[in-house]
């Protein structure tokens, strides 16, 4: 990939002058003896947009494939067009990455689904909101789209009570097993059990790749399934899930949901660092420009689940937006070709 576009101009002139004794013989032509030729030629120059030296810089990973190729398609971008050295630190959101922020250790979160559980440290002074990403996500409880066929009222959340039988498991007894999301994730599946008095139990996944694996097995084998699911989410388009639905939201942080209400509609949210935002890195400009859609995100998510390695699947899309690309690198004096 290139990094700085240079625009090479070259300026050939020629003049000459001479007075012709035969005009009519030779009106356009005159010997060596009866012309001058001058000839003047400017020599090549390059005009150079000055990249500014961008830094070192870390960036948090969170443990979604979504997030990591927000994080590696910004990253690849910074390190070729830009010049940046960037590390990756996988830690787990919201408190344990803002309170790695606010000690210096990590200087960007590409996207982040908290809604303004970040406040107190941007009160300290140490974040700075730096806009959306693009990607709006929903979170919800979700289910294989055969129940949703079969069963068509079970997308209302205050019908699951009807159905808690076809979700019972050995962990769970009687209840119904209410598959969760991993630890660091925005989760109030307790409230909403509890306040809708739902004859479920909360049962711990433990990772993503679990309840991808848990919808998988349900959706081939026509089994009940209920768990925490979100979007953008490229599995969505290889495995149709249903989302059961309650209220519309009217909370902003799970410390505030009653639990008769849903997970809200979220613009994904970037955050970087004053020391970031106040260097003038090249980077802080990129990291401020930077929005993409669902579908951008998707995209790459589904080629790293496919088998590519993350700088693969963000070097392909680069490749083929570069028009975008160069869009985030608007003020930045780089460009791709």
């Amino acid at each position: 990939m290139a990094a700085v576009s240079l625009l090479a101009v070259t300026g050939l002139v020629l003049a000459g002058c001479g007075d012709s004794v035969n005009e009519e013989a030779a009106p356009e032509t005159a010997t060596s003896e009866e012309t001058t030729a001058t000839e003047e030629t400017t020599e090549s120059t390059e005009s150079t947009e000055t990249v500014a030296d961008c830094g070192d810089w870390a960036v948090a990973m969170h443990g979604w494939v979504g997030y990591t190729a927000s994080a590696q398609v910004v990253t690849d971008v910074a390190r070729e067009a830009l010049g940046c050295t960037i590390e990756q630190t996988q830690l787990e959101e919201a408190a344990v990455s803002y309170d790695a922020m606010e000690a210096g250790s990590i200087d960007l979160i590409i996207e982040d689904w908290g809604g303004g559980r970040w406040q107190e440290w941007v009160d300290r002074g140490a974040i700075q909101e730096v806009g959306t990403n693009g990607n709006i996500g929903l979170i919800g409880m979700f289910v294989p789209q055969w129940m949703a066929d079969e069963y068509p009222d079970i997308t209302d959340g205050t019908n699951l009570n009807k159905y808690a039988d076809l979700f019972t498991s050995p962990e769970t007894g009687d209840k119904g097993a209410w598959y969760e999301g991993p630890p660091g994730y925005t989760t109030i599946g307790e409230k909403l059990i509890e306040a809708n008095d739902l004859n479920f139990q909360v049962v711990s996944t433990g990772s993503e790749a679990a309840l991808i694996e848990l919808f998988t097995q349900a959706s081939e084998n026509k089994t009940a399934a209920l768990g925490y699911f979100y979007e953008p989410q490229n599995f969505l388009a290889q495995v149709p899930l249903a989302r059961v639905n309650f209220p519309a939201s009217d909370w902003a942080s799970p410390e505030e949901a009653s639990g008769l209400t849903d997970y809200p509609e979220t613009p994904l949210m970037k955050l970087a660092t004053t020391t970031l935002l106040d260097s003038g890195s090249p980077f802080a400009t990129l990291v401020t420009n930077f929005t993409w859609t669902n579908a951008d995100q998707n995209a790459v998510a589904a080629d790293i689940e496919g088998g590519m390695t993350p700088d693969e699947a963000a070097q392909k899309w680069i490749d083929a937006n570069k028009d975008t690309v160069n869009m985030w690198l608007e003020g930045t004096g780089a460009s791709i070709s």
